[in-house]
């Protein structure tokens, strides 16, 4: 029986260490790869931050779609043209709406969504202490009417 065991704990740790060599695995082709590791870089950084439109909760970086690597040769493309990462951006963000970014830009309509979380919360422990506050209110005491005394007096 410990044979078996130790059989099955082998092939469990091959397995863990296969799963964890091809977890870092990204879609990115060797074709696409920039000689300049600067730009290659650079077009990562980028790339990280832009989510694939048929994915949606996959950068360009790590989705093997087609108009992910579209988005990708795109991104190289401008870099080596000399683009800024803010243009490369702006670039992307132009043909396919802000919808491509993971992080968008806090302003116009969008800082709604970027306020309103937050005033929500805000909202919420307002809401929670107030009603905390309301509970924990001890209600005052209220003397005995002669009565009442009486009868607590034959009780007792």
């Amino acid at each position: 029986m410990t044979r078996l065991s130790n059989m099955l704990r082998g092939l469990g740790g091959a397995l863990l260490l296969a799963l964890a060599v091809t977890g870092a695995a990204h879609a990115v082709q060797p074709d696409e790869v920039l000689a300049d590791p600067a730009l290659e870089a650079r077009a990562r950084a980028i790339s990280h931050n832009l989510r694939c439109p048929v994915c949606q909760g996959e950068s360009i970086d790590d989705s093997s779609a087609p108009i992910s690597r579209d988005l990708r040769l795109v991104v190289r493309e401008r870099i080596m043209e000399g683009d800024t990462d803010a243009e490369v951006v702006d670039f992307i963000v132009a043909r396919y709406g802000e919808f491509v970014l993971f992080n968008p830009k806090a302003e116009g309509a969008n800082l709604i969504l970027w306020l309103a979380g937050p005033g929500l919360l805000l909202v919420g422990l307002a809401g929670a202490f107030v009603y905390i506050r309301r509970r924990a209110d001890p209600v005052a005491p209220t003397e005995l009417t002669e009565g009442e005394k009486a009868r607590l007096k034959d009780l007792i």
